[in-house]
């Protein structure tokens, strides 16, 4: 939990008065997500747009001014977690099934940057399962679809039923082994028919900041905005 928060805190750093911000999902961006609230509290001024409803909750508890997209038309910097990175910034997201919303809300960013405890840095991708949020509708042959560029997609479930995300789909896990082509893979998957979203994030990142159990934190930039 410390070393999330070292993380979290870290990125904050980069946040100034007045920006726009993304605000991440996620045990590491809640890090993030609370230290804004406490800089919110001091007399920072922010406006934010949140990845999922547990963060736009959290952030409407610590007083954080929440917008939408139609006020704006970038965001200056986003704030997340992932499930796995490499060193190129190459990342899984979407363990806690807000990956769609994260994504547009990284790609609507001028600075994207990923916190993560040192656990997530892998070499390849692909330990953790990949994460693809489908429609309900079809669903069955959507997973068949996934099946046959090498996984084993299994529905995710919440006390017996489909895990129903924030926009109203289902989650397929995919079991890939490790992923040769994270760029190739994503594509293949996002032509397929009832898919919305996978959670490949490919070269996204502009700063990967990972906190060490010694309590040593590394700033990666990645690229300049």
């Amino acid at each position: 939990m410390k070393v999330k928060r070292l993380a979290a805190e870290k990125a904050v750093e980069y946040v100034q008065d007045g920006m726009i911000i993304g605000l991440g999902t996620g045990s590491t961006a809640y890090w993030a997500i609370q230290k804004l609230g406490e800089k919110v509290q001091k007399g920072l001024n922010i406006q934010a747009i949140a990845t999922s409803v547990l963060s736009e909750k959290l952030a409407q508890q610590l007083g954080i001014s929440l917008i939408s997209f139609d006020q704006i038309d970038q965001i200056d910097l986003t704030i997340d977690g992932a499930d796995e990175i490499t060193s190129d910034g190459n990342a899984i997201k979407g363990g806690g099934g807000a990956l769609l919303r994260e994504k547009i809300v990284a790609f609507a960013s001028k600075r994207f940057i990923i916190i993560v405890d040192e656990s997530k840095k892998v070499d390849k991708l692909g330990t953790f399962p990949l994460p693809v949020e489908i429609v309900p509708f079809g669903f069955e042959i959507t997973m068949k679809h996934l099946s046959k560029l090498g996984c084993k997609p299994v529905l995710r479930i919440n006390q017996r039923e489909p895990s129903i995300t924030d926009n109203g789909n289902f989650i397929a896990d995919c079991r890939f082994g490790n992923i040769e082509s994270p760029e190739k893979l994503h594509d293949e998957i996002n032509r397929i028919p009832g898919v919305v979203e996978n959670g490949l994030f490919i070269q996204m990142a502009s700063n990967v900041i990972v906190g060490y159990k010694d309590g040593e934190v590394k700033d990666f930039r990645l690229f300049d905005s």
